[in-house]
């Protein structure tokens, strides 16, 4: 682990000890692989794939790497939890995907490869780390003017923390307990605020709603608990 990241060893610890469970549909990361098809038609439709040169920021296990290599996108994957990327590499090296999986942080990358991403993915990631706001500068820096950003996240509300965490963690026990603080939920507000902050213009936000009974997730309007959204680095005049 890079020092002086915008980390928390906490969380990576927590990731990288399920990681040899990544690839398991029915495993700890199950609503990640039910959520994964409609993450990527969102992606595909706002931004585009095919042929896009793409860094997924956070990829873990390389669920949404692969998937966006499988659309035909030439994909970069960072992470800092070195289980989550031996896993993804693994598992890359068996499906014949190429990825170039890499363990460095995303401000890191930013100051080596600016405006060198076409399209820009950061999901599920922005909860865990210490200072969001650094990560959106990071992902408006690597990302070429005139490209996209994508980021999932949770909104922090009652109701959010009673779907995404009390029912979620506890209930219904789709995730370990504690896999997210309630205090670092985020509201789409912020989130934009910070997007603007860093010079991104906020395009689409969208709802992310899952249904543990059928395992099917799709893209609503409703962004009150999970939800996606667009932004774009707008063009140099």
């Amino acid at each position: 682990m890079q020092s002086g990241a915008n980390v928390d060893p906490a969380e990576i610890a927590k990731f990288d000890a399920a990681a040899p469970r990544w690839w398991d549909p029915d495993g700890e990361f199950r609503p990640l692989h039910d959520l994964n098809p409609a993450r990527l038609d969102y992606i595909e439709a706002r931004a585009g794939v095919a042929g896009r040169r793409v860094l997924d920021v956070g990829c873990g296990g390389g669920l949404l790497a692969e998937g966006m290599a499988r659309r035909g996108a030439r994909v970069t994957g960072i992470d800092l939890a070195p289980g989550a990327l031996a896993v993804a590499r693994l598992h890359a090296l068996e499906t014949g995907i190429e990825v170039d999986y890499r363990d460095t942080a995303v401000e890191t990358l930013a100051a080596a490869e600016p405006g060198s991403y076409d399209l820009v993915t950061c999901l599920e990631m922005l909860e865990h780390v210490p200072d969001p706001a650094a990560v959106l500068q990071a992902l408006a820096r690597l990302v070429r003017p005139g490209g996209d950003v994508v980021c999932s996240t949770i909104n922090r509300n009652a109701r959010a923390f009673a779907l995404a965490i009390v029912g979620a963690e506890y209930l219904l026990r789709l995730l370990p307990r504690g896999t997210h603080q309630y205090a670092r939920l985020i509201r789409p507000s912020e989130l934009a605020r910070w997007a603007r902050a860093a010079g991104l213009e906020l395009l689409d936000l969208a709802g992310l709603e899952y249904n543990p009974a059928t395992r099917r997730a799709r893209v609503s309007t409703d962004p009150s608990v999970n939800y996606l959204a667009h932004f774009r680095r707008p063009a140099q005049g």
